[in-house]
């Protein structure tokens, strides 16, 4: 099980960017270190955690659409990090069952989907739109868990932010944490993650001795 955003694809900081120029417009100074904090959690949550219950109930739909619109408006500069389809084809081809897990909606994840180019050896995607509750809820995993028809004790996660790992945990799973979202090895860590790789690359260059070995049928 994977997330996408910052896991598989280079779009953090193009999130942080457009939810920091949404907040800007609609006169709102938060910090760019703090909308990067935030980045793996659902929208609405991610809203509540940076304005505020009250304030995201009153300007948060418009901020939402506005940080979707800017979004789009960069996706020229997305991109797959190094290795990352191989890494899915690689795991498919072995046997695993594989299902993306993410918070993004659905214009977001119709351009993930095309830049990884994944769809057909992927088991399923799991999408913001797909689940009332986003991560860190434990939801959008059991929904992956549920898609895939495996049982926890048979999967894994691979994701790149705190929020990641508490949903996988709280769902039962273990995680492999990656630092190209840009959370530290130390939080990811903290936060329970059993292995750190630096990206996807590094991951398929140590596949058969990572976590990920385990489910992994002889080559």
């Amino acid at each position: 099980m994977f997330d996408v955003d910052g896991t598989l694809v280079d779009s953090n900081y193009l999130h942080v960017h457009a939810w920091r120029r949404a907040f800007h417009e609609a006169g709102r100074a938060v910090d760019s270190w703090r909308v990067h904090r935030a980045i793996g959690m659902g929208s609405g949550k991610l809203l509540d955690t940076l304005l505020g219950e009250a304030d995201a109930e009153k300007i948060g739909s418009a901020v939402k659409d506005r940080h979707s619109a800017l979004y789009r408006d960069q996706a020229e500069l997305l991109r797959a990090f190094d290795r990352a389809p191989d890494l899915i084809r690689t795991l498919a081809g072995r046997g695993v069952r594989v299902v993306l897990a993410t918070s993004a909606g659905p214009d977001e994840i119709d351009l993930l989907r095309r830049i990884l180019d994944v769809d057909d050896v992927i088991w399923g995607i799991v999408a913001g739109h797909d689940v009332e509750a986003t991560k860190p809820d434990p939801e959008p995993v059991h929904a992956a868990i549920e898609r895939a028809g495996t049982d926890p004790g048979h999967t894994l996660f691979v994701g790149d932010s705190v929020w990641d790992v508490e949903s996988a945990n709280r769902a039962g799973l273990h995680t492999v944490g990656l630092l190209s979202g840009g959370v530290s090895a130390a939080e990811l860590r903290e936060a329970g993650a059993v292995a750190i790789y630096a990206d996807p690359a590094s991951l398929l260059a140590g596949l058969d001795d990572s976590p990920l070995g385990a489910l992994l049928p002889p080559s």
